[in-house]
């Protein structure tokens, strides 16, 4: 998805959410992926004003009870697809995460992931970092969670997939200028590590936060298959295909190849 939440109103941009779930649906669409801080917008600003207005609660196992999602869980529930939906949360032990909430077929919310890398001044301020990986299981399919500055980690896609994951789902939010490394970055994770990356991404906003768009699903070699524009609305559906995974890990066997340990680094000098 790539869409535009207004700042603060959890409870609309949560409708918001519920409206595209539907159109996705409609598409064919199993699991939807929405960007970074959707639920609340990634405006810094309106997350330090009114923390307990943008803030999701989660118990001790993670999940999520809040009346202001019932249509989004409702969506889920209905239309039998799995959403994942960046958000701000406040973990029982007061933890702050900017996290992806995961819906399931069943209506049922978790904070499944937090943002392990958190970028820039307003995200160390707002956030604590996460504390491990987690990989989303759907109808066989294993599906590695990141978010946005994660996937600019080469190592952090590949712990995805050293755990066994066929694909990495990053919802993020890149803003105008960044147009270079955000079709770079996750093009290069999926072909680092011959997966499917579900890129999801906010449009519109205002400065500093207007956000680029260019929600896309990249195949195992990098290529997108499906892209959005830089702005405007879009809900964008792919067919993750295992033949082709398996396919492009039988061509490009880097996960196989790879040595366990690459030696101490040492300087030759010329003479």
């Amino acid at each position: 998805m790539q869409a535009e939440p207004v700042p603060g109103d959890l409870t609309g941009n949560a409708a918001t959410a519920a409206r595209l779930v539907h159109r996705a649906a409609d598409a064919g669409a199993a699991v939807v992926v929405l960007p970074e801080l959707f639920l609340p917008a990634y405006h810094p600003p309106t997350l330090r004003a009114d923390p307990d207005g943008t803030y999701l609660a989660a118990d001790e196992t993670r999940r999520v009870a809040d009346a202001r999602l019932d249509p989004l869980a409702t969506a889920a529930r209905d239309r039998g697809v799995v959403v994942v939906v960046g958000a701000a949360v406040r973990h029982h032990d007061g933890r702050p995460a900017c996290a992806s909430l995961v819906v399931d077929r069943a209506g049922g919310i978790a904070a499944a992931y937090d943002k392990q890398h958190l970028w820039g001044p307003d995200e160390n301020e707002l956030f604590a970092p996460g504390r491990r990986g987690a990989t989303l299981a759907v109808d066989g399919w294993r599906l590695g969670l990141g978010v946005c500055y994660d996937g600019c980690f080469p190592e952090h896609g590949r712990a995805a997939a050293a755990s066994g994951a066929h694909g990495y789902l990053c919802p993020s939010g890149y803003v105008v200028g960044s147009e270079h490394r955000r079709d770079l970055y996750y093009a290069a994770r999926a072909l680092d590590n011959t997966m499917y990356v579900v890129f999801a991404n906010a449009v519109g906003g205002a400065e500093p936060w207007r956000f680029n768009g260019g929600a896309a699903v990249y195949d195992p070699e990098g290529r997108p298959l499906v892209r959005g524009g830089d702005s405007g609305e879009a809900v964008l559906v792919a067919v993750l295909d295992p033949a082709e995974l398996a396919a492009t890990r039988a061509a490009h066997s880097m996960l196989r190849d790879r040595l366990a340990d690459q030696g101490e680094a040492r300087t030759v000098l010329g003479g």
